[in-house]
């Protein structure tokens, strides 16, 4: 008896918005659960041209869509690089960014194959807070294109996260004293700095012991 063998390809992999993380590749990367099948093919989110929705306004990937799910955000200034990772690189026409349902900037490939890596800078013209820009790769030579969401948390400045507050230093605790007896682990203070005991010790001064000494530095004590 002749064996049917039945040929079965794999979804054809496109391309999707790696930095700042996109909603897919949020999926993708394990930060936001129950996200279905999207986790499997961040690259796969197709659909006809011109939708305002994150998954195009087709029928998979509907979680793209639900902003109930909290997204993370990614920290930005005025000027944003999106990174795109393409895994098929079709001819395109354009790449388009919108706010709100405005274009904030469009760029034109007039039908040429892109690089697997594509960057855009983009203004985000003077918006802060919480915002959300969708992203629309258009293919040249077919109807569709693939969709990306974006959630950004917009400061005043340029395209890096704003910088941290340092935390204040730790209080200093007991001070050292010469007459007293320590054991390892015992931490004191001396000269606006803690210090660990690493054994048994008495009267040897912190500061003085030498980077192998019993005294370890554990930094400034306010």
């Amino acid at each position: 008896m002749a064996s049917l063998f039945v040929a079965i390809s794999p979804a054809q992999a496109h391309g999707y918005i790696s930095s700042p993380a996109s909603r897919q590749a949020m999926c993708a990367q394990g930060r936001v659960a129950n996200c279905g099948d999207i986790i499997y093919e961040p690259q796969s989110v197709e659909a006809p041209k011109g939708s305002m929705q994150c998954n195009g306004g087709g029928t998979r990937f509907a979680v793209l869509n639900d902003n109930s799910r909290n997204w993370p955000t990614t920290s930005v200034g005025q000027n944003v690089t999106f990174s795109w990772v393409l895994t098929a690189r079709h001819a395109t026409s354009t790449w388009e960014y919108f706010v709100g349902g405005t274009r904030i900037a469009v760029f034109d490939d007039g039908g040429r194959q892109p690089a697997a890596n594509v960057s855009h800078n983009v203004s985000l013209g003077g918006r802060t807070g919480r915002i959300t820009v969708l992203a629309r790769w258009n293919i040249a030579d077919t109807i569709n294109a693939f969709y990306a969401c974006v959630d950004l948390q917009v400061g005043g400045g340029g395209g890096n996260p704003p910088p941290t507050t340092q935390p204040p230093a730790p209080a200093c605790g007991t001070p050292w004293s010469a007459s007293a007896v320590y054991t390892g682990g015992a931490l004191v203070s001396h000269n606006g700095r803690r210090w660990q005991a690493q054994w048994w010790t008495q009267g040897e001064t912190p500061g003085t012991t030498g980077e192998w000494g019993v005294w370890r530095d554990q930094g400034p004590c306010g």
